[in-house]
């Protein structure tokens, strides 16, 4: 009987044995190519969100106490004439252009979010990542403006108080989006893609 079942074999040892080797192998041998891409991509959503919330509250904060302290006042000078806080109101793009076209600004702030937000899920490079955030914080930050301020809903007027001499009078939202445009400029030059990949033309 134990000679039989020598060269026979059992019908289930082989097999049971087999899949007790074999799955742990493939698994460990998965593991290396899929695991660490995982956290890696979470990090950087995590990081491009983390940037968007920072820039936003920023903003955010910085038009409250504009709208509190400073509209309505005369504008305080930090260096000179040269740099100025005065409070106005624009209904226009970033640093004052194309005041008649409130809403398609709107509109295109809010394109801008939610490509942003389908990107994230591809995103692998922290420069990128980085980009994205200050893109994101700044444009959720005049869209909040364009929503929710006088004169109306998805017309409202987007409070502007950094005034340089001979230049437009911006914001901390329209500072990050030219920021992470300018960011997004250079990666590209430098070849690097959002999944982290670098690329030669």
């Amino acid at each position: 009987m134990a000679e039989a079942e020598r060269i026979i074999g059992t019908p289930d040892t082989p097999d049971a044995a087999g899949d007790g080797q074999e799955r742990p192998d493939a698994e460990q041998e998965r593991a290396p190519e899929q695991a660490p891409e995982r956290p890696r991509a979470k990090r950087r959503v995590a990081v491009l969100f983390a940037v968007a919330v920072v820039a936003y509250l920023l903003d955010l904060g910085s038009k409250m106490l504009v709208v509190a302290k400073l509209e309505h006042h005369e504008p305080i000078e930090i260096v000179g004439d040269w740099l100025r806080l005065a409070a106005i109101r624009n209904a226009g793009a970033a640093f004052g252009f194309g005041e008649a076209f409130t809403i398609i600004f709107t509109v295109i702030a809010a394109a801008v979010i939610v490509v942003i937000a389908r990107l994230a899920r591809k995103l692998r490079s922290l420069p990128w990542a980085i980009a994205l955030g200050l893109l994101l914080g700044g444009a959720l930050g005049n869209l909040t403006d364009r929503i929710f301020r006088a004169p109306g809903v998805f017309e409202g007027a987007v409070v502007d108080f950094i005034a340089p001499k001979h230049f437009a009078v911006f914001n901390l939202a329209d500072s990050a989006i030219v920021c992470g445009g300018i960011l997004i400029v250079i990666l590209s030059f430098r070849g690097l893609d959002p999944d982290g990949t670098v690329h030669k033309d």
